[in-house]
């Protein structure tokens, strides 16, 4: 059982650090005035927006919160039930 903890804490471990790596790399919502006058452009860009490097750093997020979630419970179950 031990054995079994320290490798869920290495791949949360690991989780963790990409997340945070992925969540660094995006843009931010707020793009400001230029995004209140560039909004004609956004049209474009969010039909595509899952082919693009932005849409792509969104999907590794979600998926990366969903597993830490679930990493998380698993964790702790674990070292509850030790």
């Amino acid at each position: 059982m031990g054995a079994l903890i320290i490798i869920v804490e290495i791949v949360y471990f690991i989780l963790c650090l990409g997340l945070i790596a992925v969540v660094l790399l995006q843009k931010g919502k707020a793009a400001g005035l230029s995004g209140a006058i560039g909004g004609a452009a956004e049209t474009y860009w969010g039909k595509n927006k899952a082919r693009s490097m932005e849409g792509k750093l969104e999907k590794f997020t979600r998926v990366g919160a969903i597993l830490f979630i679930v990493l998380s419970v698993v964790l702790s179950l674990l070292i509850k039930y030790q």
